[in-house]
C-alpha cells in the first residue's frame, strides 16, 4: 500500500501579501492566525510545520516549546531581533527571512530623508498648511559636491550611494567586510574607521545591523569628532544612534539636522527630538511600499517552501555557512547530502570519520556548506530523530561524528566531482558522484565505476560480467509489479573483477524481495538503499 503524503501545515501569524499566501498554499495547508492571541496562536502551532512572522510575533522559547513539529520559521522581512535564535538552533528550528525584499524601498527613503533634510520639506509643509508663506525661514542646502559618509556598504548602503552618486555627491565609506577593489568598482573611497569618515562627511548615512558593537556608535563621542553642521541619516536600526545625544548635538549646533525612521524604542511617543526644527521623523517606514511588502511575501513563502523539503535555504539566519555560499556550489548540496545517506546505508551505520574530497571548478570555493551537507547526509541516514541544517553540527559533535574536507583542483572525467569515504566496521567504503544533465549522479561505488541518476530507491547489484545478467535482473523486477526508471551498468577498472549494477525504482524492496534477487543467476551480490 502506497501512504499519501501528509501535507506541511504552515501558521501564518501576521498579514503578508496576498502572492506569499498563493505561494506558500501550493505547497502547505496554510492556516490564519492573523489576530490570533498568544493562547490560540500556541494551539495552532502544535501542529504546525512552518511558522511566518513579521515583527509584532515574539518567537521566544516558550512558543517554541509550544511547537515540537516545528521546522522553520520565515520573518517576511529582514530584521530577527523577535526571534530567539538560540532557542530555535537548539530546537533544530531553521530561521529564514527575506534580506532582499525592501532593499530597494529602504534605500529610496533614506535619500527621501536625506533630502527632506537637506531642504527642510516637512517644516514648510506644516507651516504652509497652516497658513504661513515663509521662504526665507526654510533655506536649505544642495546634495551637490557635498560628502556622503556611509556607514555600512552592503546591499542598501550600496544603493544608496549609486543613487547619491548621480546628485554629484562624492561618496566615502567605512565597512570592514568590503575590499578595495570592491570599493573602486562602486565609485567610493573606502576609509579604515569610522573616525575618518567623520572628519570628512558633510552627511552621514546609517546601513548598519544592531549588534554590541554598533549599539549607541553615533553617540557623544562619535559628533564631537564629526565636521560642524554635520547631517544624520538612519534608516537602518534603531539604537545605532543614541537619540539624547544627537538632540543635545543639534540643540548645541555642532550637528546640523538629523532626518531618522527608526528609534530605540518603537513606537516613539516621547522624544526630545520632536522640539527641535531641523529634524525629519518617519514611522519606521523603509520597508512600507506596495511593492516591498508583496516581495517580503513571496520570498519568505519561497524560502519556507524551500526549508519544508529539507533544502540548505541561503537565508537562512541560524546557519553558519562561512562566506557568501557560491552559486557553483549550491547544486552541490543536494548531491553530497545524497552521498551521506548511501555511505551510511551501505555500511549499516555511520562512520566516526569521512573524508570528502572536492574536485575540479567547485574547489575553488568555500566548502563550509558542502561539509555540512555532508553531516546531515550521514545523520538522516543513520538517527531517528529529525536532521536540519540547523543541528546538524550540533548532533554530530554529540554522536562523535565529523567530516574532513580535503580539495583538489583538477578533476578526471567531469567538471567537478565530490567524493565521501569513511570506515564502518573495518571497511572502508567509498561513494562519489557529480551534477550532470539530469542533476545528483552516482558516478562511482566501492571503486566501481557507475552512472545513476540519485534516487529515493536505488538497487546495487554486483554480478558476475557475463551475457544474460541483465535480462535475468529485468525480469525479476518486472515480475514484482516494480519499474525500472534508471538502469545502468558500471565495470571495476581491473580486469575479470565483478562488474555492478545500478537501478531506480519506483518503489522500495523489502527484504524477501531482496533475498529473491541475490540467488537469480549470476547475481552474486545485492543491496537496496532507501533513502525516502
Amino acid at each position: 500500500m502506497i501512504r499519501r503524503r501528509m501535507r506541511a501545515v504552515v501558521v501564518v501569524s501576521e498579514p503578508i501579501a496576498e502572492a506569499g499566501i498563493d505561494a506558500l498554499s501550493e505547497v502547505a495547508d496554510v492556516v490564519s492566525a492573523v489576530g490570533a492571541g498568544r493562547g490560540e496562536l500556541k494551539t495552532l502551532l502544535s501542529n504546525a510545520d512552518a511558522l511566518v512572522v513579521r515583527s509584532a510575533t515574539q518567537v521566544d522559547e516558550d512558543l517554541i516549546a509550544d511547537a515540537p513539529k516545528l521546522k522553520v520559521v520565515g520573518r517576511a522581512g529582514v530584521g530577527v531581533d523577535n526571534i530567539d535564535l538560540d532557542a530555535a538552533t537548539r530546537a533544530g528550528i531553521l530561521v529564514v527571512n527575506a534580506p532582499l525584499a525592501n532593499i530597494v524601498s529602504a534605500a529610496e527613503h533614506a535619500m527621501a530623508l536625506l533630502l527632506a533634510q537637506a531642504r527642510n520639506v516637512a517644516a514648510a509643509d506644516a507651516t504652509l498648511r497652516g497658513g504661513t508663506w515663509d521662504r526665507k525661514a526654510y533655506v536649505g542646502v544642495e546634495l551637490h559636491g557635498k560628502t556622503l559618509g556611509v556607514l555600512g556598504l552592503g546591499k542598501i548602503g550600496t544603493l544608496v550611494s549609486q543613487r547619491a552618486s548621480s546628485f554629484g555627491m562624492r561618496i566615502v565609506a567605512f565597512d570592514p567586510y568590503v575590499t578595495a577593489q570592491r570599493a573602486r568598482q562602486l565609485g567610493v573611497e573606502l576609509v579604515t574607521n569610522p573616525d575618518e569618515l567623520y572628519a570628512l562627511a558633510d552627511f552621514i548615512t546609517v546601513h548598519l545591523p544592531k549588534t554590541k558593537e554598533t549599539e549607541g556608535l553615533l553617540g557623544r563621542d562619535a559628533f564631537t569628532k564629526m565636521r560642524d553642521g554635520v547631517r544624520i541619516v538612519n534608516a537602518s536600526r534603531g539604537g545605532i544612534v543614541d537619540e539624547s545625544a544627537l538632540a543635545e548635538a543639534i540643540a548645541s549646533g555642532k550637528v546640523g539636522g538629523a532626518a531618522l525612521d527608526v528609534f530605540a524604542s518603537e513606537p516613539l511617543v516621547d522624544s526630545p527630538l520632536f522640539a527641535l526644527p531641523r529634524v525629519v521623523l518617519t514611522p519606521h517606514l523603509g520597508a512600507s511600499t506596495a511593492e516591498a511588502q508583496v516581495r517580503a511575501g513571496t520570498d519568505v513563502a519561497e524560502a519556507v517552501a524551500a526549508a519544508l523539503r529539507g533544502e540548505l535555504v541561503m537565508s537562512a539566519v541560524n546557519v553558519d555557512l562561512g562566506r557568501e555560499v557560491a552559486e557553483e556550489i549550491q547544486p552541490y548540496l543536494p548531491l553530497v547530502e545524497h552521498l551521506g545517506r548511501v555511505l551510511v546505508a551501505l555500511g549499516g551505520g555511520a562512520p566516526a570519520l569521512s573524508r570528502l574530497s572536492v574536485s575540479g571548478r567547485i574547489a575553488a570555493f568555500e566548502s563550509k556548506a558542502l561539509r555540512l551537507s555532508a553531516l546531515k547526509g550521514i545523520l538522516s541516514g543513520s538517527s531517528d530523530q529529525p536532521i536540519s541544517y540547523v543541528n546538524a553540527e550540533t548532533r554530530a559533535s554529540e554522536r562523535g561524528i565529523s567530516v574532513d574536507v580535503e580539495t583538489h583542483e583538477r578533476a578526471v572525467e567531469f567538471q567537478s566531482t565530490v567524493r565521501l569515504t569513511g570506515s564502518i566496521s573495518g571497511r572502508e567504503i567509498t561513494v562519489a558522484g557529480t551534477v550532470g544533465r539530469r542533476g545528483p549522479t552516482l558516478t562511482e561505488v566501492r571503486g566501481l565505476e557507475i552512472e545513476l541518476p540519485a534516487h529515493q530507491h536505488l538497487v546495487l547489484i554486483r554480478n558476475a560480467d557475463v551475457p544474460g545478467v541483465i535480462g535475468r535482473v529485468g525480469t525479476y523486477i518486472g515480475a514484482l509489479g516494480v519499474n525500472i526508471d534508471d538502469m545502468v551498468v558500471g565495470r571495476s577498472k581491473e580486469t575479470g573483477a565483478p562488474a555492478m549494477m545500478g537501478l531506480g525504482l519506483d518503489r522500495g524492496l523489502t527484504d524477501d524481495e531482496v533475498a529473491g534477487l541475490r540467488v537469480v543467476e549470476g547475481v552474486t551480490g545485492a543491496e537496496y538503499v532507501g533513502l525516502d
